[in-house]
């Protein structure tokens, strides 16, 4: 039987209605799957990893568990700005604040003859009564209670380093007594190194077993006059005759330097006042340490004159070297007297000067000068030349040198900037210099100085070496070579980033350090910054994220110093794949930074075709009939 005209509308209204009701809960779907991929990845990229998202129909539902209330809103804010902040429902908890520590308990008490007070902040089961009492019964000064309290109890110690200041106190008439749970430190002024033993022993011994006591107590210094110190080097063994020190610091020093030049036992010197020069404790080091290193002999202080003496036997240049760098680091209050005793004057050592460059650019001064003028004059051009830093002299001023001695000496000076690393020795006959350069022509512009300063007839000799691996140019890498040594380093460690972040992985800092090293060296390069991801997510957030770490890695170079002038940052995204994304050992491969060399377009001559230039650069030769 054929349906009715009312039946059809039904039927008709009714698939409508379901069509429309499939589609929306399609449409419902497709937004919340939308909706929770977009807040997941902005909460993972802001390092909100604790943070839950489920999305129910248009409402997007957050949980989880806040470790405080500025990140819970900062993840609402964040979601907010995904869906209609209506649409987001807060079911997320804030972690449970821990209890207050106990505050630090301390106090305390300082005595002079006006008066004691007492000052620090002190628990509230302490009986702050009976505390100020114990003081007033240790003393019949006025007392100031600045003391403070808190509500907590008092902690495991206390109450012992409270009981020992008040006794401690009562002994000491200048005195500042800090006091903490388990531990009292005590400065104080003796009368004299005697009453200060006598002080020690007693606080010491009155001190509860578990107490650490820490004692500070002074005594005046007795008035030496003059200041002195000998020290005797001998076959009867290293020993002071005397020794003299302004502090405890400068006794501990002088000793050491005692103890390295042979000295045995306790050591003894005496600490009080009347030294010459602050730089007292520096020139009786130095003048130790040169004995120790001339063998045998004494050295002598009255306030700031030094005697040195070496033992008969000495060798002539080894004192000249020694004396030498002790003048050259004597402060200028000091005056040397140096003593060689020399059985016969025919061994006083060969006249000569000698001066070396080391490869790290440190230059040595050393042997004999003509007066103290041209020692200076040498020192302030060797200065000038190679740094401040990095010149040492020692040389020793004699009589008897060849009267062209000082012009020979700047020009040995001034020959050495030629070099890398060597040495020049001048001797009353011949100017010799050796060494090494990375200068291909260092050995002819050394010949020219010589001739310009000493003239035609000067008796010189020249022994350089070049050496190419000390070339600045010569010596650097191509641009091939860099690129090489990047992907080397790359090779053993990858630059990782944070999940979803831009933020390089501390521990690729050491890769960025290393990759930072060999760029500064390679100069300047035309080079592009390459960052690469997998393929999961969408396409242009991936290579908006390339970018992003591309140009983190860019920012770390330009933060250690390298030249980035030339570098450019450019993220592929997806679209350079080095592995398979279906498996995670590939994605790991594709997430990358590369460095690669921006290298220039060839160049086609003009109104040549480029079949036509490769024609011509082509060995083939074609015949035609």
């Amino acid at each position: 039987m054929p349906l009715s005209r009312a039946h059809l509308v039904v039927t008709t209204f009714a698939i409508a209605a379901g069509a429309s009701l499939l589609a929306a809960s399609y449409s419902v779907n497709v937004i919340e799957d939308r909706s929770e991929t977009e807040i997941r990845y902005l909460l993972d990229r802001n390092g909100l990893t604790w943070a839950e998202v489920e999305a129910d129909g248009l409402q997007v539902m957050m949980a989880g568990v806040a470790p405080t209330e500025a990140l819970r809103f900062q993840a609402l804010s964040l979601a907010g700005s995904i869906v209609d902040a209506a649409r987001v429902v807060d079911e997320m908890e804030v972690a449970a604040v821990a209890e207050l520590e106990a505050p630090r308990f301390s106090a305390e008490v300082l005595r002079n003859t006006a008066g004691l007070s007492v000052i620090g902040l002190i628990p509230q089961s302490t009986d702050r009564a009976a505390l100020i009492d114990g003081f007033s019964a240790m003393s019949d000064l006025p007392i100031t209670d600045l003391l403070e309290t808190a509500d907590y109890p008092a902690p495991t110690g206390w109450e012992d380093a409270v009981a020992y200041a008040i006794t401690a106190i009562k002994d000491l008439p200048r005195a500042k007594v800090s006091v903490e749970a388990g531990r009292v430190s005590i400065t104080a002024i003796a009368q004299s190194a005697a009453d200060k033993a006598q002080m020690e022993a007693h606080l010491f011994r009155i001190a509860p077993p578990a107490l650490r006591v820490s004692l500070n107590i002074t005594a005046p210094r007795p008035v030496i006059t003059p200041f002195t110190l000998r020290f005797v080097k001998d076959e009867n063994g290293t020993r002071f005759d005397a020794c003299s020190a302004d502090t405890d610091e400068a006794r501990g020093r002088i000793l050491d330097a005692a103890f390295r030049a042979g000295l045995t036992g306790p050591g003894r010197c005496t600490v009080g006042m009347g030294v010459p020069s602050p730089s007292w404790t520096d020139a009786v080091v130095d003048a130790i340490d040169a004995l120790n290193a001339l063998g045998d002999g004494t050295v002598t202080f009255s306030d700031a004159d030094i005697t040195l003496a070496a033992a008969e036997g000495t060798q002539p240049a080894l004192f000249d070297r020694v004396i030498g760098e002790l003048e050259a680091t004597l402060p200028d209050v000091f005056v040397l007297n140096a003593v060689l005793p020399l059985p016969d004057e025919k061994d006083s050592g060969p006249s000569e000067f000698i001066a070396t460059l080391s490869p790290e650019g440190q230059v040595q001064l050393r042997g004999r000068m003509p007066g103290e003028a041209i020692r200076d004059v040498a020192d302030s051009f060797a200065k000038a030349k190679f740094g401040s830093d990095n010149v040492y002299t020692a040389t020793r001023n004699v009589a008897d040198l060849p009267m062209d001695w000082s012009i020979r000496v700047l020009a040995g000076i001034e020959a050495l900037g030629f070099l890398n690393s060597g040495a020049v020795t001048v001797t009353p006959d011949r100017v010799t210099l050796s060494g090494r350069s990375g200068n291909a022509e260092a050995s002819e512009a050394i010949a020219r100085l010589m001739v310009e300063k000493l003239g035609n007839d000067a008796a010189f000799d020249v022994d350089v070496a070049y050496v190419e691996a000390l070339d600045p140019v010569a010596a650097l890498p191509t641009a091939e070579e860099c690129e090489a040594k990047i992907a080397d380093i790359m090779a053993g460690e990858k630059i990782n980033f944070e999940p979803g972040s831009a933020t390089i992985d501390a521990a690729a800092l050491t890769t960025m350090d290393q990759i930072a090293d060999v760029l500064r060296v390679c100069g300047d390069l035309k080079l592009e910054v390459q960052g690469h991801t997998d393929s999961q997510g969408r396409e242009e957030m991936n290579r908006s994220l390339s970018q992003a770490r591309a140009q983190s890695v860019l920012n770390e170079l330009r933060a250690r110093r390298v030249l980035t002038s030339n570098f450019i940052a450019k993220g592929y995204g997806e679209s350079n794949p080095i592995a398979d994304n279906d498996t995670e050992e590939g994605r790991e491969a594709n997430r990358r930074i590369e460095f690669k060399l921006i290298r220039p377009e060839p160049s086609v001559p003009e109104g040549e075709s480029a079949l036509e230039s490769i024609a011509e650069k082509s060995d083939t030769v074609t015949e035609t009939e």
